[in-house]
């Protein structure tokens, strides 16, 4: 069990909370220019762009007053059609995003950055008119990325002017640091019980095993946000299809691969078959990158099968890959636009993070940077070729241990070196930016939806549209 430690105002230190890459990096400036866009000027530049959409609609998505996902971070992958349409398509949205310690500094006046628009724009908000008086202190929660963890702890204690908790909470711990009593958090120290009025979570692991849907610990972002989409394909694929069947009429929608919800495993070859032989699998409920299969022959598929699982469900994507090789879907193909070629003429699939919160002033940008795939894109698949390392993005990896790590190599900064290897412009940043948000509110919406007019869970509800037994016996409502 690692130690608690008490953080105190002033001792955030930028060196400790940056890649080391990033911390002296110089922001592009359409990056710069980007983040500086008003809300206004980005409608009027999206409907120009798309006609069809309905401004109004859009302005009300962008101002929606999130109750329950206030902070999420997307990824998403730079697309095109054979007849050359190219578009933003959603993989995920994580209730618990990474990025800001690989994010340059907006404002160089500004030593800790969109950390701290972030707890000043959302945290700070949410902690106003608490329903439950707890008196009590503050507390960052954690089970990874200490980097970028102990920055937003370290900007909480500044902000708020008091000391922080943080507290690591990890699943299995036999000796956890934070315990719940009466729904109320409490930090472990030493022959301490200190009890928690609000807390800061980067809690990523089966979170819902240790945080309680019912709480009356102010928690950003609360348990149900993972459960209703954050951390939760399953419930995420259903929340968009429901979130796009109320804005088809407006014009717009959330891009995603075709998605084939609720398989069983013995199901899977079936659909693998029918998306062309090519197709990406999900273990609904992981995250950095693990429990994700990518599927493009015989071999592939026949190496998942005889894997074991926690769970009972799963997810099948149509497969985005090079156009030769790419999932047939009733829609045509969709296939990566990847990366400019480097100077041995490799083309690399790249995704993109866009980290956004909900503020008093609507769902706005904090930051963003990109992510590249271990091996080039090839333009065709041999039978023995191995498709992750072409198509896998995420930097995250476990170690032996149980810890993680991060390949910072295949990092694409949004700075002044690295931005123009994606190839990308400001409508680019600008469609990835509202996808962002509408997958968000399509998941808020959700949330909110998981409740009754009581403040209850509805738990019968939450079966009906995700009914995996090894997941509910996790869930811990009180």
């Amino acid at each position: 069990m690692k130690p608690i430690k008490i953080i105190q105002p002033n001792e955030f230190e930028a060196h400790e909370h940056w890649y080391p890459k990033a911390l002296n990096a110089t922001i592009h400036p359409m990056i710069s220019f980007f983040l500086n866009l008003g809300q206004e000027r980005i409608i009027k530049r999206y409907c120009h762009m798309h006609p069809r959409v309905d401004g109004n609609k859009l302005r009300e998505i962008l101002n929606h007053k999130c109750k329950h996902f206030l902070w999420a971070g997307a990824d998403l992958l730079n697309v095109t059609s054979a007849q050359g349409k190219r578009q933003m398509v959603i993989i995920e949205n994580n209730s618990c995003p990474s990025g800001q310690k690989s994010m340059p500094l907006i404002d160089d006046n500004e030593e800790q950055g969109s950390y701290k628009l972030m707890i000043e724009r959302t945290f700070k908000p949410y902690l106003k008119n608490l329903r439950h008086k707890i008196k009590g202190g503050l507390a960052v929660l954690y089970d990874k990325n200490p980097m970028e963890v102990s920055g937003y702890a370290k900007v909480i204690a500044d902000v708020m002017n008091e000391p922080v908790y943080y507290v690591p909470f990890y699943n299995n711990d036999a000796h956890p640091s934070a315990i719940f009593e009466d729904n109320i958090l409490y930090v472990l120290d030493g022959d301490r019980k200190i009890p928690i009025r609000a807390a800061f979570r980067y809690v990523t692991q089966k979170p819902w095993n240790r945080l309680p849907i019912h709480c009356k610990t102010r928690i950003l972002n609360p348990t149900v946000a993972c459960l209703a989409g954050g951390r939760n394909k399953m419930v995420a694929a259903k929340a968009y299809d429901i979130f796009n069947s109320e804005i088809q009429n407006y014009g717009f929608k959330i891009n995603t691969p075709e998605t084939i919800w609720d398989v069983r495993k013995n199901e899977i070859p079936l659909w693998v078959k029918k998306l062309g032989g090519h197709a990406v699998i999900k273990v609904p409920y992981s995250n950095a990158g693990q429990g994700v299969y990518t599927i493009v022959n015989e071999k592939e598929l026949e190496d998942f099968m005889k894997l074991d699982f926690d769970y009972d469900l799963f997810i099948v994507q149509s497969l985005i890959g090079n156009y030769n090789w790419s999932s047939v879907t009733s829609s045509g193909k969709l296939y990566h636009v990847g990366t400019i070629p480097n100077l041995k003429n490799q083309t690399f699939v790249a995704d993109i993070r866009v980290m956004v919160s909900s503020t008093e002033k609507g769902i706005r940008p904090l930051c963003t940077y990109a992510r590249r795939a271990k091996e080039p894109l090839a333009d065709f698949i041999n039978d023995g070729t191995g498709s992750w390392d072409m198509l896998g993005t995420n930097l995250s990896f476990k170690n032996n241990d149980g810890s993680w790590n991060s390949d910072t190599n295949r990092l694409i900064l949004m700075d002044r070196r690295d931005f123009n290897k994606l190839g990308i412009g400001l409508d680019d940043l600008i469609e990835a930016y509202i996808q962002t948000v509408l997958s968000m509110v399509a998941i808020d919406k959700m949330a909110q939806t998981l409740f009754n007019k009581n403040g209850k869970f509805r738990l019968k509800l939450f079966k009906s549209l995700n009914n995996d037994q090894s997941l509910l016996d996790e869930i811990k409502l009180y």
